[in-house]
């Protein structure tokens, strides 16, 4: 797996990076994008000019609106190496993606799904739900909070038709080797589907080289995108097994045709977003995958340069255990501790926001998740912040 040397983003660029998100002037140090990040003045900007233009300009945008659903479809396929844009749909959120898939296949009682114990619900419930139709879920255990390669080795079974597992783990932050996974999963003809909501954004995806078959990503983490709009990403061959629950009147080949009700499905990824999907959101989606794709070759260095500060700082708190892994290899954009014995996790988190330091306090463990526009300074400020919300009373 190739990743990026931790390397910082200099500090004259980082300022004119920083000046397009307008909260870094507020005095809030946000480090929380594995939950949703902050919108920048371009996505609010993009937004407001749409909102602008439905509430008092011309109204019915629609024609201009399809132009640029296809223009922020093409940005996502040069974010991912996507084949095409023809592969990417547009839809409302990560669980709408991963559902298009788990409930389009056709699957035979004892088929089986390999899933583990890490996973956010998101990647759960849409597999689970199968076991009504007989389907096998088998769940590997991972008590370091690592998915391996050897632990999919270990579970493979005869009749394994799916592995489903997050690019990135929510709360251990832990990196799965996607390019030694897609490998496994094409030699054995398993369909390899990933939840990359912790990943698209912060560190580079390249479905083709990494052998994914389907990606779903929702646009509010690490894509910095408004809420309610995403995307699902799916090979031409998967795309031909996935057989969608419903249809909308865009989901066929020439929907503007309103008198052909027999038409075939659109021969894109099309076919599964059905009506109009978040217009508003998409505008903004774009502006923000526009950004990411101006400094996606400095994005994954300066992230893996801030969080390799937040290991080696945080790691020196008495009493606090890291849950991320350490190795540049496994990680990405997340770092989690455990507090000290005796601190009470809620009021130190409290502590911290009082302070307009937003990170997640997840399981009683704290989650630090650090973006492109960070700096050094924000970091050092959270840390000593921290160890001093973690001063226990005396007994």
């Amino acid at each position: 797996m190739n990743v990026a040397a931790p390397q910082l983003i200099p500090d004259g660029q980082l300022n004119q990076i920083r000046s397009i998100f307008p909260h870094t002037t507020k005095g809030i140090v946000h480090l929380n994008h594995a939950a949703v990040s902050p919108l920048s003045a371009r996505v609010l900007d993009a937004t407001i000019a749409h909102l602008q233009d439905r509430s008092s300009g011309r109204i019915e945008t629609f024609p201009e609106d399809l132009k640029q659903i296809q223009t922020t479809k093409v940005s996502i396929q040069q974010l991912i190496n996507a084949e095409s844009p023809d592969r990417i749909a547009l839809v409302g959120n990560t669980s709408d993606a991963l559902n298009i898939i788990a409930s389009g296949l056709d699957w035979k009682p004892g088929d089986r799904i390999l899933l583990n114990d890490l996973e956010f619900p998101a990647n759960i419930y849409p597999y689970f739900h199968l076991k009504s139709l007989g389907v096998e879920v088998d769940l590997i255990h991972c008590p370091d909070g690592r998915f391996t390669p050897e632990a999919v080795y270990a579970s493979l079974r005869p009749r394994t038709r799916l592995l489903a597992l997050s690019a990135v783990q929510f709360l251990s932050g832990y990196r799965s080797d996607l390019f030694v996974l897609g490998e496994i999963c094409r030699a054995r003809g398993i369909l390899f589907v990933v939840d990359g909501i912790q990943a698209v954004g912060a560190v580079p995806i390249d479905v083709q080289s990494m052998r994914i078959d389907a990606l779903a990503a929702g646009a509010p983490k690490w894509q910095m995108g408004p809420q309610g709009i995403g995307f699902l990403y799916l090979t031409d061959e998967v795309q031909a097994r996935v057989h969608q629950k419903y249809l909308g009147w865009l989901a066929v080949e020439n929907p503007f045709n309103f008198s052909d009700h027999d038409q075939p499905l659109a021969a894109s990824a099309r076919r599964y977003e059905g009506g109009t999907i978040n217009i508003p959101g998409m505008w903004g989606y774009h502006a923000a995958l526009t950004t990411l794709l101006e400094y996606k070759g400095i994005i994954e260095g300066h992230i893996l340069g801030l969080t390799q500060i937040l290991i080696d700082e945080l790691q020196k708190i008495d009493g606090a255990r890291l849950f991320s892994p350490t190795s540049v290899n496994e990680r990405a954009g997340i770092v989690t501790i455990v507090p000290p014995h005796g601190v009470d996790p809620q009021v130190a988190f409290e502590m911290l926001l009082d302070r307009k330091i937003i990170i997640s306090l997840r399981e009683g463990k704290f989650r630090y998740s650090p973006h492109f526009y960070n700096s050094v300074e924000e970091i050092a400020f959270t840390v000593e912040a921290t160890k001093e919300s973690f001063v226990r009373p005396a007994s």
